[in-house]
């Protein structure tokens, strides 16, 4: 018995530096037995994902209309605003001082208006005068108590009055003209203070506000000091190809029929959650984007909780059901570049490599097959590396193949040991 023993022993110490000098425990036993699966219809349901880009429903950039620096910020990022309400204030120093400029213009203005009707006035006097006095030497003239000098020198004041009062009249007239031009330069000045108190331009929500108090801003930069987002309802930007939307067209008779026929729509978020609202697809574009070659879909979804930011990321979700599909798993294939196969199995259980055609959009487990196989028809379903084309093999279920790797596998690991192997080679383990 100890002579046994000790044959015993010296065999683990052999074993233990054999599986030392091979780096580690030796690959599992194999065999012709591979798991067979025979193809049935099924239902299923492929998720197609685009990218897409968050936008509210109204995005709104905030502009400063003059340049300044700021002196007062109102809001905060993410808070709700109204239309008309200040979000900034910009130094209005110098377009106050530009205001009360432009006011003591208009009263300049104005006060020559005044001189100029009052000079109105006295010419017209004046005319009045002069013509009354020609009127009269014209019949002194004719009853012959004047002569034609003197009725010629009236004549020659009443025309010099006359031309006065006209000139009198054009003075009065550009004066008027110099209070218009002094009033839109007042107006300009105050709307320019105006322009001062940035305003929001619609009911929303801030977004990132990078410029602080004391940054100077002009119109000509090429940031917005702010946007306000109107997010009760957001719009989801996505990009569908060429062939897609020709097919949805030819399925529906034209795209608007698509669109309206278009199924719900699902929002995966950037952290890969589904949001718990689902979309409607409401418009896409009229035009292929020439470098892309794709169309622009907009889906609209309800923002109740405000979870989703203008200017966020993610991806549609468009279910598609595939009643009676020829679905199989990924694993019973093999991909050489472009090309998938499967071992097809005959009735003598011989294997046939085999080229399938599937549907190109996949959740990544499964494939629909669109030819290539039948209903009926059986495949190798794991194991593809160690098989030949035209190798026979013995049938068994996945069940009994998993539980023979299983057992293999807690096999391997008992031998990986001294003592796992006495009890292997013992037949110890049998119960375990």
């Amino acid at each position: 018995m100890k002579k046994n023993f000790s044959m015993l022993f010296t065999a683990v110490i052999a074993a233990a530096a054999l599986t030392s000098c091979g780096g580690g425990q030796q690959g599992l036993p194999t065999s012709n037995e591979y798991p067979v699966i025979t193809i049935g219809a099924s239902n299923a349901q492929l998720n197609t994902t685009y990218p897409a880009t968050i936008k509210g429903i109204q995005d709104v950039e905030v502009r400063p209309k003059v340049s300044g620096f700021i002196t007062k910020l109102n809001v905060h990022e993410g808070q709700h605003v109204n239309a008309g309400q200040v979000l900034f204030v910009i130094d209005n120093e110098t377009y106050q001082a530009a205001v009360r400029q432009a006011e003591a213009g208009v009263n300049s203005a104005r006060a020559q208006v005044q001189t100029a009707e009052a000079g109105v006035s006295s010419a017209r006097a004046q005319r009045n005068t002069a013509r009354l006095t020609y009127s009269n030497s014209r019949q002194l003239y004719q009853n012959k108590v004047i002569g034609s000098y003197e009725l010629e020198t009236s004549r020659n004041s009443y025309e010099t009055a006359e031309a006065s009062l006209n000139s009198s009249m054009t003075q009065v007239e550009a004066a008027r003209a110099a209070v218009r031009q002094a009033e839109a330069a007042l107006a300009t000045a105050k709307e320019n203070l105006s322009f001062c108190y940035v305003k929001s331009p619609a009911d929303g929500y801030v977004g990132s506000l990078p410029f602080k108090v004391g940054a100077l801003v002009s119109p000509s930069s090429a940031t917005p000091i702010t946007t306000v987002s109107d997010n009760n309802t957001v719009e989801v930007y996505f990009s569908m190809t060429e062939t897609d939307i020709l097919k949805l067209a030819r399925t529906d008779g034209n795209i608007q029929n698509a669109i309206n026929n278009f199924p719900s729509v699902q929002l995966q978020l950037a952290d890969g959650s589904i949001y718990n609202h689902e979309g409607t697809v409401v418009k896409a574009s009229g035009i292929i984007d020439a470098t892309t070659g794709t169309v622009s879909v907009i889906a609209r979804f309800a923002n109740p909780e405000h979870l989703l930011k203008s200017g966020g990321s993610g991806s549609i979700v468009v279910a598609q059901s595939n009643n009676n599909a020829i679905v199989i798993p990924q694993s019973a294939t093999s991909q050489v570049q472009d090309k998938i196969f499967v071992y097809k199995v005959d009735g003598n259980n011989k294997v046939h490599y085999t080229e399938i055609q599937v549907n190109p959009q996949n959740d990544g487990k499964n494939y629909i097959v669109t030819s290539g196989l039948k209903m009926g028809d059986k495949i190798v379903s794991q194991g593809l590396s160690s098989l030949q084309d035209g190798a026979e093999i013995k049938a068994v279920t996945e069940a009994q193949y998993n539980e023979d790797i299983k057992k293999a596998e807690k096999l391997g690991g008992k031998q990986s040991s001294a003592g796992g192997f006495i009890d292997a080679m013992t037949g110890k383990d049998d119960d375990k």
